[in-house]
């Protein structure tokens, strides 16, 4: 159980990113399901996603995004 312990956790970023083989995440899912410690661990890799992905949007004032949109538009011309 510990080496698939270490094998779920190892692959946890590529489970929630969608890169693995669908019979790889039919594995990782069912010992997720059997594993509370792993589910744990997925729980917080899941919600630091989430938090990371938050605190990386930031909104460009309007003005800057104008003056932006000006230089560039002075440089296509």
């Amino acid at each position: 159980m510990k080496n698939d312990c270490s094998e779920t956790v190892h692959e946890l970023h590529f489970f929630l990113d969608g890169e693995i083989t669908p019979e790889k995440r039919a594995r990782i899912q069912a010992h997720l399901d059997d594993c509370p410690p792993c589910m744990k661990a997925f729980d917080f890799e899941s919600e630091l996603r989430v938090v990371v992905a938050d605190r990386l949007k930031t909104e460009v004032p309007t003005d800057l995004a104008a003056r932006i949109r000006a230089a560039i538009a002075d440089d296509c011309a």
